[in-house]
């Protein structure tokens, strides 16, 4: 592995659960900073000012006259996606006329747009075909995040341990999350726990970067195996599992994405940090219990 493949792994998973889970100007303001970094001056933002407003743009690029609008409501519906679109994009064409030469939507609906939204949009570009008419969803921001060298990429994100600082992962770094995580306290289930499972990561959709996190993980397993070995509880493993068994249960029926469940189950593990070594013990522990008990889906034929 290259010196900052793991940087960019983090990041990568951090770029996902920032799309999936920012909403409203919150989201908008994560675009314009994506786009500011990614494109440098030929993006510029803009912001409301009074009764003038923002002239119906987020962001405007100066070399293809695009304008772009942001929408990221808490829950997208078609009649008020297309009344959006409407507003937006009559009030873009009324305000910058000539300098308009594409609009693009800007959306964080990783299920893709309901149908009657993308006829809607359909006829507005055969009605103003001297316009190019876009959305853009995550794969479209994802163009814009690998043109990011590391020091943008950290501007956004902060912080990301590099490969040789995780790699000094020593016991004495998991005692923190361990303990944290043991004050829960939950009562131990009945289930037992098992050893890891080969199958359990291609049985879940989870991202490339996701994947290659839970897999970075499992090289430090063994250091998270000895310290429960070498612990005088012996029922502080399951006490864990269990308590993330609880939480996987209270996210698994919510509607969130393989990802953003296991962004939560990394918070619930200790969270993100700019402490390098803590870092790589949240990702240790839960790359362990991930494998170890009744989170996400098992293979075929494993119980």
């Amino acid at each position: 592995m290259q010196p900052d493949t793991f940087q960019r792994i983090v990041y990568g998973f951090q770029f996902r659960i920032d799309f999936l889970t920012k909403r409203g100007t919150e989201f908008q303001n994560w675009f314009v900073r994506l786009a500011r970094a990614a494109l440098g001056p030929d993006f510029e933002a803009v912001r409301a000012r009074g009764r003038m407003g923002d002239y119906k743009c987020d962001g405007y690029r100066v070399s293809t006259g695009t304008v772009f609008q942001c929408y990221a409501p808490d829950r997208l519906t078609a009649s008020k996606t297309i009344r959006k679109i409407d507003v937006d994009f009559h009030g873009a064409r009324r305000h910058w006329t000539r300098d308009m030469n594409q609009w693009v939507l800007v959306h964080n609906n990783t299920g893709g747009l309901p149908p009657s939204v993308v006829e809607h949009l359909n006829c507005l570009r055969k009605t103003h075909d001297q316009i190019t008419i876009q959305t853009w969803g995550e794969p479209e921001l994802l163009k814009l995040k690998e043109r990011l060298a590391l020091g943008d990429l950290e501007a956004l994100f902060g912080h990301a341990p590099t490969i040789a600082e995780t790699e000094s992962l020593g016991i004495e770094d998991l005692q923190p999350v361990i303990e944290a995580l043991q004050r829960m306290d939950p009562v131990p289930g009945e289930e037992p726990l098992a050893p890891p499972s080969a199958e359990k990561l291609a049985r879940n959709s989870f991202s490339r970067d996701a994947t290659a996190m839970l897999q970075w993980g499992r090289k430090k397993e063994a250091l998270v195996e000895q310290y429960f070995a070498n612990d005088p509880r012996p029922d502080l493993g399951e006490r864990i599992a269990e308590s993330f068994r609880i939480r996987y249960a209270s996210l698994r029926n919510s509607g969130l994405t393989p990802d953003e469940v296991l962004s939560q189950l990394k918070v619930h593990a200790g969270g993100t940090t700019n402490v390098p070594t803590r870092e790589g013990a949240v990702l240790a522990v839960l790359s362990y219990f991930f494998e170890r008990c009744d989170i996400f889906e098992d293979p075929e034929g494993v119980q």
